[in-house]
């Protein structure tokens, strides 16, 4: 499913015109985006967590060559369903 997969339900469902639809959907990713990047985390009731973790560096290996590397310290996003998602993708 694409963005605008997204937009056209949101118009089909609550009936907005495709313009506003696409709008309240820019709005929502924004402030989801938003709120990860300042770090804090996002709790959907019934749907699932979005959690932003950070990973410390360590040393990786090149598979191609076998040479060690150094892997940078970064953040990661991470999901968690919750368990009525879970019940609903395994009815």
């Amino acid at each position: 499913m694409t963005k605008a997969d997204v937009i056209d339900n949101v118009c089909n469902k609550v009936g907005f015109s495709k313009k506003e639809s696409a709008e309240i959907v820019e709005m929502v990713f924004d402030t989801l985006k938003d709120t990860l990047e300042k770090g804090e985390k996002i709790k959907l009731s019934g749907f699932g967590n979005f959690v932003v973790r950070e990973k410390k560096s360590r040393v990786g290996r090149n598979p191609q060559t076998g040479q060690e590397i150094e892997i940078s310290a970064r953040k990661v996003l991470t999901f968690r369903p919750s368990q009525v998602l879970k019940n609903a993708l395994n009815k």
